[in-house]
């Protein structure tokens, strides 16, 4: 019968260490990690055995023994849950934070905005004024503007009038001199 899953990579694992150092094998599956005495593994992390080497003067030539990785045992599922928890609520909080720190970026903008507003407003209501100014005294200066109006419709007139009078006075003078001539 052929070994098969954990058994069969024990069987291999048991085969390419030293028998000379029984400390380097583990069987049964225990859940403490390979390696040497003391040496133990943190969560997360593989232990990594390193058969011996042996000695250069023997007869396989110096060859040296592979180095084998061990899977680490498996955490208690209650600590990757608070792990998982602490990192969720570190991302949710960045988020909270990040979105926090836009309301308070808008929140300014509203009030500048607001504050341009006001300005703005002051100034046109200051120009309001100003218009209101320079409506009431065109209202004061229309008499006069209507009199001057009138006075340069009269001076047009005049002039009509005195081209008129130049007109007569050249045809008189033509006439005059044609009687003075016979």
């Amino acid at each position: 019968m052929a070994a098969t899953g954990e058994e069969a990579a024990e069987m291999d694992c048991i085969s390419r260490v030293s028998l000379a150092h029984p400390t380097a094998l583990s069987l049964g599956g225990s859940s403490e990690p390979r390696g040497e005495p003391g040496e133990t593994a943190s969560e997360g992390q593989e232990v990594v055995t390193t058969a011996p080497k042996k000695p250069t003067n023997s007869s396989d030539g110096g060859v040296e023994t592979a180095e084998e990785a061990v899977e680490p045992a498996e955490p208690d599922i209650n600590e990757l849950c608070t792990d998982m928890f602490d990192k969720m609520a570190v991302f949710l909080q960045g988020e909270l934070t990040g979105t926090c720190e836009d309301y308070h970026l808008l929140e300014n903008m509203n009030k500048l905005t607001s504050l341009k507003y006001m300005e703005m407003k002051d100034i046109s209501i200051n120009i309001s004024r100003n218009l209101q100014d320079l409506n009431h005294k065109y209202a004061s200066l229309q008499p006069y503007l209507d009199q001057i109006n009138q006075i340069e419709e009269q001076v047009s007139s005049l002039e009509q009038a005195a081209y008129k009078l130049d007109t007569y006075s050249k045809k008189l003078e033509a006439k005059f001199k044609k009687l003075e001539k016979r």
